[in-house]
This record gives C-alpha cells, structure tokens and sequence, in this order.
C-alpha cells in the first residue's frame, strides 16, 4: 500500500511539474445576431436575411432559398461596386447561414442538388471536385462565426478579410483511412465557402485558404476570407488530444498505434514541409500557437505546408526515430518532396532529430557491444531491432533544423530523484522487453556509464550520463544541413551559465549552430513570443535560399 502511495504521489508530482493547469481552449456554439439595417441598394438582401433567420427552424427549406436569394442579390451589388463593403458582409453572412441551415435540419445537397425556397426556385448544389477527399458530404461543415472560442491557446484570433464564409470542416476516419491518407483521425479545417450561381443554380464552392489568396467569383477577383484560429479551436475543445501527452509516457505500449508522421493540410508539391515534433510527455499541441501565428503571414501560407510527428514519449528516444524514419520513408512515396524539408523540434523531439542529422554507422553498434553485428551473438529478432536503431545513415530530404530547448547532452533532472520517480513509472512496451534481456546480456562493460536493471525507456535516454547519449555526442552532426538553437534562460540572462529549468545551457548549445537565440522563457519555448518570432525568422530565411 506503502508503494502504491509513493506512485500514486510521484503521478501527481510530475503532473504538477510537466502539465500546465490552464485552459488552452474552450469554444461554445452561438447564434449570430441578425444584420443592422443596409442602405440603399443593399436593403434588399439585408431585409431577406433577417426574415429568414426567423425561418430557418421551422421551414428549412424556405429560409434556405431566402439565404441564396440574399446571396445572389448581394452578388449583383457587388457585381456593379465590387468594393461595396456592406454588400460583402450581407454575402458572407447569407453562405454562412446556408450551412446553418443544412447543418441543423440534416439536409444534404452535396449527394444530390437540392430544390430550395418556398416554390422551389433555386437549385443548391456544389462544384465538384475530382479528389474524393474534398467532397463535402463527408464533413460536418460549422460556420466559424458562429463559435465563440478563448484559452491560452487560442487567445490570438488569426483571420483574413475577404469574401466567402469562413467555415470548419470536421471529419472523423477510421483507423485504416487515417494510415492510408497520413492525417491523424479527426480532420479540424478551415475552409471558405463561396456561392456562384448559374441561372438558378446555387452553386457552393470549398475552397483552401491556404492554398489561394484570392478567388474569382461572378467574374470578379476578390481576397479569400479566412478563420484559421478557429479549427485549431474547435479541435482542442473537443477532441482534447492534450490529454495524451501524459497518459502516452506512462503507458507508451497502450497507445503504439498513435505514433505516426501526418499532415496538418493538404498535400501541396510546391510548397516545403515543415515537420515539427514535440518532446517528452507531450503532443502536437505544443505546437499550435506558433503555428496559429504563422498561420497569419501570407509569405509562409505560400511557402510551407505542415506535417507533424507524434508519438508516445515513453519510447527511449532512439527508438521514437526508428519509428520516425519509417514513417518518413512512407509518407514520402505517397507525398514525394521537391524541395528538402524543414524540422523543427522541442526537447525529447530535438535528441530524436539529431539522430537525422548523423551517420552513425556502426559506431554506435560498436560503442554498445564491441564486436560488428555480424560477430555478435543475439536472437533474430533483438538484433534486427537494435540494429534500426543503432545503425542509421542521415536523412537526405532534410534541408534545415531548429532546435528548441533540446538537451543534446541530457538533463540532470532526469537522473536525480524526480527523473528516477518519473523513469520507475513508465510501463515498458512488451516488445521492448526482450530486447532489454538481449541488451544486458551482451553489451560491453563501461564503468562511468549508467547502470539499469532493465532497457533504457525515455526519461533514461535523457539523462547525461546514458551510454547512448554520451556516444552519439561524440558523432559529429553531418555536414552541409543548417541548424539553429533555441535556448530558453528564464529570463535571467546568465547564460552560458543558464537553465530553462529542465535542461542547462551546457546540454542545449551546439557550437556548428548557424544562429543561437537565447529566449526568456523556461522550457516550454515554443510557446514563448520571442522564440515563435525567431522560429519566423529562420523559416523566412529558408524561404528565400
């Protein structure tokens, strides 16, 4: 009972100390307000969308056909002044409440067109697009003006002016149809709708305000408008992946099939990958202001496109990029790259992306068992294992590296008695079992190196004096690929005797770096505003190469 209580207090303890208490998000659902009175010309959509707000519960399909005749009326005001910013919000508003609509009273226009208005003078249906995965029958489309959404995530609300009604696209897929399209299992999208018409047809188009600044509608071009804060939002609110950031340390094994490189948006060739990878006891999450901000700049919308790495942090880090490197190699036959990718990585995720920027060989091999692969004596299994994760090669598709907070040469605290409490909690992963018996029973002795009655798991592969740590500092990071640290001093500006406290600026700095940023912010960097600028920077740098 005694040791039960001691986990029990350890769990908590590191909670307290890794798991931030605040909200980082929270969306509740509202009904926009009807519009203010128009003028002039403009009286005429403004009057039929607030007669059809008090529609839109009990007859569906009237206020439907209201909605697109304040759309189309909206549309000719335009068409005489495309600068008629009053009639752009009653367009706006009009396609946005189209989705209302067909969202509350479960319509369906995208599988077949549908009659609408109180005669059935309009036909609403979309302009179709050959890539299945775009149909918008497969998505709960949520008008973004109708969420109000704040946490310390989210506080930056990142829009864009322009015509079209900003939208969250939701989906959720099934395991083998998130594996088959490299995305994680609920798709969170913003996207934009516009309504065309041919005759009577109301035609909707969806379209990416990542991929296109601007659209073309009724023969005039306008900028595209844009909610990008509000997927981000709505996806934090509900599906709280947060939470997995814990529970996926401790019990890395349970949640295996959670470890894969997928794709923030849609594949785009043109544009260069940014990877980001979290670190220990975390989640793609970390990662949302930053790229919520940069989400902003146009430069990069046009430049980048976002995948992620995610992964139970329980692993011992040189096995999450053995994962890594997979998952890469099949990503890439899918989604092929032109141009090299760029990483940017925190903490744990920034040990496991060294390991890209260096041929090991076999030294690492060497260093752990004395004798080649071929002369060491080890079950099939154990040996083909180990040697994906000790014998590894560069990777050539990377371009440029940021690293954040990263203890190249590991963290005190993972070897004293917090990172003890911490390493004692974390289940190994049956697989990894054997493995360990594998690895006692031959590795070669070293006196200084740590001593473990079982295989290293990830807080053990952070601490300074880790066999695995220690050799592969001594490999040098292979020549040609830039990169970039990140090191945060609290605010205290003493470094180079500073500590973010996690890691010290002793384990974080590397002398090769082309630039290295002190933030004053503890750990937790890429949520620091002067880390996120610097990250800019360096992204805007690569752009231009």
């Amino acid at each position: 009972m005694k040791s039960e209580h001691v986990k029990n207090s350890a769990v908590f303890l590191l909670a307290a100390i890794f798991v931030g208490c605040s909200q980082i998000a929270v969306v509740s659902e509202k009904r926009p307000a009807a519009l203010p009175p128009g003028s002039g010309a403009n009286q005429v959509a403004t009057q039929t969308v607030n007669r059809a707000l008090v529609k839109e519960k009990k007859q569906p399909i009237v206020a439907l056909g209201a909605f697109v005749a304040a759309a189309r009326d909206s549309l000719r005001q335009l068409d005489r002044d495309p600068g008629n910013a009053e009639a752009r919000r009653d367009y706006n508003f009009a396609v946005a409440r189209i989705f209302t609509v067909v969202r509350d009273a479960k319509l369906d226009p995208w599988t077949h067109p549908m009659r609408v208005g109180a005669n059935g003078e309009y036909t609403l249906t979309w302009k179709r697009d050959p890539r299945p995965e775009r149909n918008p029958a497969f998505y709960d489309l949520i008008p973004a003006d109708e969420l109000d959404f704040k946490g310390t995530y989210v506080k930056d609300h990142v829009k864009k002016d322009g015509i079209g009604a900003p939208l969250v696209a939701k989906r959720e897929l099934t395991a083998s149809q998130a594996s088959a399209l490299f995305c994680p299992p609920y798709i969170y999208y913003s996207v934009t709708a516009t309504a065309q018409f041919e005759g009577s047809r109301c035609v909707i188009s969806i379209n990416d305000p990542l991929a296109a600044e601007s659209v073309r509608v009724d023969g005039h071009s306008y900028p595209l408008a844009a909610n990008f804060t509000a997927s981000y939002a709505l996806l934090l609110a509900r599906e709280k992946p947060q939470k997995l950031g814990f529970a996926r340390l401790l019990r890395p094994q349970e949640y295996a099939s959670t470890a894969r490189v997928a794709r923030f948006e849609p594949y785009n060739p043109n544009k260069t990958v940014l990877l980001v990878i979290h670190g220990l006891m975390d989640t793609p999450v970390t990662w949302v202001p930053m790229l919520n901000d940069f989400r902003g700049d146009p430069d990069f919308r046009r430049n980048y496109q976002v995948w992620f790495y995610s992964y139970p942090s329980g692993y011992p880090y040189p096995y999450s990029a053995t994962i890594l490197r997979k998952e890469l190699d099949a990503i890439e036959k899918k989604y092929p790259l032109r141009k090299p990718m760029v990483v940017v990585a925190h903490s744990m995720g920034g040990s496991i992306t060294r390991t890209l920027l260096t041929d090991a060989g076999t030294t690492l091999w060497l260093e752990a068992f004395g004798h080649p692969p071929a002369q060491t004596p080890m079950d099939p299994q154990s040996k083909h294992l180990l040697e994906e994760v000790l014998i590894f090669e560069h990777r050539r598709d990377i371009g440029r590296v940021v690293f954040m907070s990263t203890p190249h040469r590991g963290s005190d605290l993972a070897s004293n008695w917090i990172g003890r409490i911490g390493s004692m909690l974390v289940r190994t992963p049956t697989k990894l079992l054997t493995v360990g018996r594998t690895l006692r029973e031959s590795e070669t002795a070293d006196p200084a190196a740590l001593k473990l009655k079982r295989l290293p798991n990830s807080v053990d592969t952070l601490a300074p004096n880790n066999r695995f740590v220690v050799a592969i500092n001594k490999i040098p990071i292979t020549k040609g690929i830039p990169y970039h640290s990140i090191i945060g001093d609290r605010g205290r500006g003493d470094s180079p005797n500073s500590s973010d406290g996690v890691v010290a600026y002793w384990s974080s700095h590397l002398d090769g770096a082309r630039s290295e940023f002190i933030a004053p912010c503890n750990h937790g960097s890429p949520l620091n505003p002067q880390a996120i600028a610097e990250v800019h920077r360096i992204l805007e740098l690569n752009a231009k190469r």
